[in-house]
């Protein structure tokens, strides 16, 4: 699933909708759609499918790679993170908080194209995690997990939809360490082993604190546009100082992990190569002078998540 990027609030004139503001302009292209997906945040799904499959290698005494189940993971956690993303862009638009975003406008808020078309196309994404997910379920016959992954879709919609989305009053950070590291870890380890070893736990824990860097790379950037609109961000409650050590906390902490990891498989002394990608992006959270600096930092956060992700995997594989 998000690490989903949102901006705004939830309080004002509810007849003002972002697309009222703005009269239509140029078309829509395939690469507003594409933008309107937020490629940056998607290497943040493969991240726990990489661990959780590399961990569930490690639970199966017969060491059998489930690589349908492990790509049926992968499409999960990836159709859910484009359906985060288009949910979020209907909502902040609708609710005209996307005004205060630093960056192109979203589809919504741009006035460009009808609030409900990205709406279907949200659910449609939602529909497919939906559908990847049932084919999970009929292959291993854990029907009981049918639940987790209504939640999941729950979640993710009351992320900034909805009258109180919980992502607008402080929680994102705790639903981005749930969904996208505890719960996609162990349940892409649960679906191909039926068991879950310890490994696979701090692997989830790692991949959730590399998840809560990005979001919180993207509230320090819009951090004075979250005070103005009124949205109650992690960021604008510890401020721009407390957001950088988190920040830093959230990068230094899977890496010790891995060094925990390394006394056992020392394969995962390798994931320090990530740092390549962690390293830069933590020299600009704490140097930065303009919001945009940090898209950057956002994306170099997001790209070293998949490679702490595969080394960690190929310890356990090991």
């Amino acid at each position: 699933m998000l690490v989903a990027k949102n901006y705004g609030h939830v309080s004002g004139n509810p007849a003002h909708r972002g697309t009222a503001a703005r009269p239509a302009s140029k078309p829509v292209t395939l690469g507003d759609w594409i933008g309107a997906a937020r490629l940056r945040t998607l290497p943040l799904a493969v991240t726990p499918v990489l661990i959780g499959t590399g961990a569930a290698v490690l639970a199966d005494a017969e060491r059998e790679f489930h690589w349908l189940i492990a790509l049926a993971c992968l499409a999960v956690a990836v159709f859910l993170q484009i359906g985060v993303n288009f949910s979020n862009d209907y909502s902040d638009g609708v609710k005209g908080t996307d005004d205060f975003r630093v960056g192109p406008a979203r589809l919504t808020a741009s006035g460009r194209i009808p609030a409900k078309r990205v709406l279907s196309v949200a659910l449609a994404f939602f529909a497919l995690a939906a559908l990847a997910g049932l084919a999970i379920v009929i292959r291993t016959g854990q029907w009981w997990m049918l639940a987790v992954g209504a939640v999941c879709i729950v979640a993710a919609w009351f992320y900034t939809g909805g009258k109180r989305p919980y992502g607008y009053n402080a929680m994102g950070e705790l639903f981005v360490f749930v969904f996208f590291g505890l719960v996609a870890t162990l349940g892409t380890t649960w679906v191909q082993a039926l068991y879950l070893p310890q490994e696979a736990w701090f692997g989830a824990v790692a991949a959730g604190f590399l998840a809560c860097a990005v979001l919180l790379a993207n509230n320090l950037r819009d951090i004075d546009q979250d005070k103005k609109a009124g949205k109650r961000t992690l960021s604008t409650f510890i401020g721009r100082t407390g957001t950088k050590i988190l920040f830093t906390v959230f990068i230094v902490l899977p890496f010790a992990i891995a060094g925990y990891l390394a006394l056992f498989y020392p394969i995962a002394w390798l994931t320090g190569f990530a740092l390549l990608l962690a390293g830069p992006a933590l020299a600009i959270i704490w140097s930065y002078k303009t919001p945009r600096e940090l898209i950057t930092a956002l994306a170099l956060t997001s790209l070293s998540s998949p490679v702490y992700g595969f080394f960690l995997a190929w310890a356990f594989w090991g």
